[in-house]
């Protein structure tokens, strides 16, 4: 901060010359002041920063969960799309075969003459 205020001409002779001017000092002040306000405007601003980067790291890690997340999920329902698929292969087919045992059944029993009629 000795840096900044000597920069600006603060805390120190300019030039080898003191000026008591009330006016020098009160300018001084208010620089001193305003130099104090900007440093505490810039701490405030880079513990924002921080928080900020912290927060970003934090929905990374967030998005990275729920990317593994989605691609297991993806993956099981592909095994229950494959499941069903061969579920529903061996129900048809189990179908075809019934269908086919009741035709057979039908045609003995129109060749034994019955009169019963299964639809």
């Amino acid at each position: 901060m000795a840096h900044i205020m000597a920069v600006i001409g603060i805390g120190g002779n300019q030039g080898g010359r003191k000026n008591p001017s009330p006016e020098n000092d009160t300018a001084a002040l208010e620089l001193k002041k305003r130099n104090e306000q900007l440093e505490k405007e810039l701490k405030e601003s880079k513990e924002r920063e921080e928080d900020m980067k912290r927060k970003l790291q934090s929905a990374c890690e967030s998005l990275r969960v729920a990317e593994e997340a989605e691609e297991m999920l993806c993956c099981q329902l592909g095994d229950l799309e494959a499941e069903t698929v061969e579920q529903a292969r061996d129900y048809h087919g189990k179908v075809v075969l019934l269908t086919e045992q009741l035709q057979r059944a039908q045609t003995l029993l129109n060749k034994s003459g019955s009169s019963i009629n299964i639809t």
